[in-house]
């Protein structure tokens, strides 16, 4: 079994674990997807589609505010390609190679446990807006230029509305999303993308 299976496959037990958990049942469970784009630049191009679980345990609330913890495993199919190559310098080690492997068109999966807080304000019964930010642990399955393959990091800002209909609750969620590996590996200028998220939850409590 590849590493990335096994490893995604720990995320969503853990995912598990934390919904079934007796001391504190989630409020909320749902999926999400959505898409994106790097934010413009001239070194490089990534694309991304994404799919998330999501429970969310909710820790205080007001008549105004609520406050939230977001659990999301998640598995992110994107694309990427190198475009300035002289983002590889010459003092690299056999530098030309990398240019002529980097410059090529790329498919990429990464699989991330994403941790998250969210602070939401209750606009009537049925809307509420929210922002998000999460931070959490993420493998990557292949050697680009701007980050190395393995173990690294996704930070997410997002704001967000919500509208809920009985037990269901629909969200769209503009977000930010940046990628790297704190320096830990080789190649670390990581990713910078804007995402649209669209999630759909059940209230289970």
């Amino acid at each position: 079994m590849r590493v990335p299976t096994i490893f995604y496959l720990l995320l969503c037990s853990l995912f598990a674990t934390a919904v079934q958990a007796q001391f504190y049942k989630p409020k909320y469970i749902g999926i999400a997807a959505g898409a994106g784009n790097e934010i413009k630049n001239t070194d490089y191009s990534y694309s991304n589609q994404t799919l998330k679980l999501e429970a969310f345990f909710q820790v205080h609330k007001s008549e105004k505010w609520s406050y939230e913890v977001l659990i999301q495993p998640e598995i992110n199919f994107a694309k990427h390609q190198l475009l300035n190559l002289y983002f590889v310098t010459p003092d690299e080690p056999n530098f030309e190679e990398l240019r002529d492997r980097y410059t090529k068109l790329k498919d990429i999966r990464e699989y991330a446990l994403g941790i998250g807080f969210i602070a939401r304000r209750h606009l009537s019964k049925t809307f509420d807006v929210y922002g998000y930010l999460s931070v959490g642990p993420m493998y990557t399955d292949t050697q680009t230029e701007r980050l190395s393959r393995g173990f690294a990091f996704a930070d997410v800002f997002a704001v967000g509305l919500s509208y809920h209909v009985k037990n269901l609750r629909f969200d769209i969620r503009p977000n930010f999303r940046h990628t790297s590996n704190a320096g830990l590996q080789s190649s670390n200028a990581g990713f910078n993308t804007l995402n649209c998220d669209i999630a759909l939850a059940f209230k289970i409590r």
